[in-house]
């Protein structure tokens, strides 16, 4: 017997997907939304997502996305925030004021850049930026200043030195460095 064939573009089957999911997470009010390996290319395939103001974790890692948008910072329960191995190139500086972010993993994507004033995360604790082309020059003059920072994940990055400064991460119990280009670090950093 014959199937009926799909004529919905790829896109459109994908974007149902996302759509059913956070259709679901509304219904049921879900804090934990899991988008793993869906497809997304954007923020626009997530309708209504910037309004849930209630969840508290978001996974969208293993997609396509190129952008976050400022209207991330809605999230205002956010705790934990998974953008891991998508096509970022750069991030909102509205991340860094979202109140209750504890965990942001940024991992195996394409950022060559941090928005000035990207440190003044509020209660961030662990920040992982592995496996993208960052250095020690375009990390802002904020960056150390993260009081509650406990784990700081750099590998597979494109540092040469330390920055004197890592020495003001008060809190922190975790730096991953592996995998860079490092010739040194400054005398008296620990």
């Amino acid at each position: 017997m014959n199937q009926p064939v799909s004529c919905l573009p790829v896109t459109a089957t994908k974007m149902s997907k996302a759509k059913k999911v956070l259709d679901e997470a509304r219904d049921t009010q879900n804090r934990e939304i899991d988008l793993v390996d869906k497809g997304i290319s954007t923020f626009e395939e997530l309708p209504g997502l910037l309004n849930m103001v209630f969840v508290t974790r978001i996974t969208l890692s293993h997609n396509k996305l190129k952008t976050v948008p400022p209207g991330i910072a809605n999230l205002i329960n956010l705790e934990i925030l998974n953008l891991s191995n998508n096509h970022l190139e750069e991030l909102p500086l509205s991340l860094s004021s979202m109140p209750k972010l504890r965990i942001l993993n940024c991992s195996i994507n394409r950022l060559n850049t941090l928005p000035r004033g990207f440190g003044a995360f509020p209660v961030l604790e662990v920040l992982d930026l592995s496996y993208n082309n960052l250095n020690e020059k375009i990390l802002p003059g904020n960056f150390f200043l993260m009081d509650s920072l406990r784990a700081l994940y750099l590998g597979d990055n494109d540092f040469e030195f330390l920055p004197p400064e890592i020495k003001n991460l008060k809190n922190l119990q975790i730096l991953g460095l592996r995998d860079n280009d490092l010739l040194g670090a400054a005398a008296g950093n620990w």
